[in-house]
């Protein structure tokens, strides 16, 4: 389900009429089904890919917090990621690898036939895919405890205003908000609409305009005809296409949760005004860099110095 789309319109005002009206103790249900339909409504049948990655990040939560081996504890934490990760590399790189497998086999004189699979991508498969493993690290690392309630759990996976482009968001930040007593804000709703009101604008006017303009130039039928100055202009235009694109997206997803009274990170902070190239990055996509420090660098570059990361 497209956020610049009537249909999600359409479900975002029944979601958040039933959220304020159904008892709070049955609210996480509706938006858990809420959420599954949200995301089903691209393929159905894609919906198992999350519902598995759910289970198993679950398990391993639990299973992880209960060991009191290291070894255990290893070996769960290995099983996760192998199944998570091995998911997201299929379904994202199994053609681009293949195909240049084939290509590589082909340039040493071996007769390959290509073979690709029809994959469809699941849509939101990278953030769900993080937002997950960040859990099971963090209950590996012992800075959170294993949740136990599997519905606020499944939630937190799923939750759908940031279920397909982010922010992606921290166990220890979200989960609590979820089982949060949210009562009716019409401020709430105010920010939230405004919020994504910038979104809407960043995506649908700016974004999607400057992309037909991008588009004429890169796509061009006969490159001879396009000047100099117009693929300068058309590169300058694709950065600010680019930012509008995933900065629309972030502030819409920020702005759906501000209405249900939860606070998503902040995932852009006026990148394009950076004064340096360390700057731009600390602005841009903040809780996937964020994400790749604390989980990838951080923990490599203690373990090349031979220290303990926590």
């Amino acid at each position: 389900m497209s956020f610049n789309s009537l249909v999600f319109l359409i479900f975002l005002v029944t979601v958040l009429v039933l959220y304020y009206v159904l008892p709070h103790r049955v609210r996480w249900i509706m938006l858990l089904i809420a959420s599954y339909i949200f995301y089903a409504y691209w393929n159905f049948y894609l919906i198992f890919l999350i519902l598995s990655t759910t289970l198993v990040s679950y398990l391993a939560g639990l299973f992880i917090g209960k060991a009191k081996k290291q070894a255990t504890r290893n070996f769960f934490l290995v099983i996760t990621l192998v199944i998570c990760f091995g998911l997201l590399l299929f379904f994202k790189y199994f053609n681009f690898l293949s195909g240049s497998l084939t290509a590589l086999f082909r340039i040493f004189g071996m007769q390959v036939d290509d073979f690709f699979l029809d994959l469809i991508l699941p849509v939101g498969i990278s953030f769900y895919t993080f937002q997950t493993l960040s859990y099971v690290i963090d209950v590996y690392r012992g800075s959170i405890e294993p949740e136990r309630h599997i519905g606020y759990f499944a939630l937190f996976v799923s939750y759908f205003p940031q279920l397909v482009a982010g922010p992606i968001e921290r166990p220890q930040d979200l989960i609590p908000q979820l089982k949060e007593k949210h009562k009716f804000d019409k401020n709430n709703l105010w920010q939230g609409f405004k919020i994504m009101a910038a979104g809407f604008v960043k995506k649908v006017v700016i974004a999607d305009t400057l992309a037909s303009y991008v588009d004429s130039v890169y796509n061009a039928p006969d490159l001879g005809q396009v000047t100099g100055f117009s693929v300068l202009l058309a590169t300058a235009v694709f950065i600010i296409q680019i930012y509008c694109d995933f900065s629309g997206y972030s502030d819409i997803a920020t702005g759906c949760a501000k209405m249900m009274g939860v606070d998503l990170t902040v995932n852009f902070d006026r990148p394009l005004s950076s004064e340096s190239l360390n700057d731009f990055w600390s602005r841009w996509h903040i809780s996937l860099n964020t994400w790749f420090r604390d989980y990838v660098y951080l923990p490599l570059n203690y373990r090349a110095m031979g220290k303990k990361h926590l």
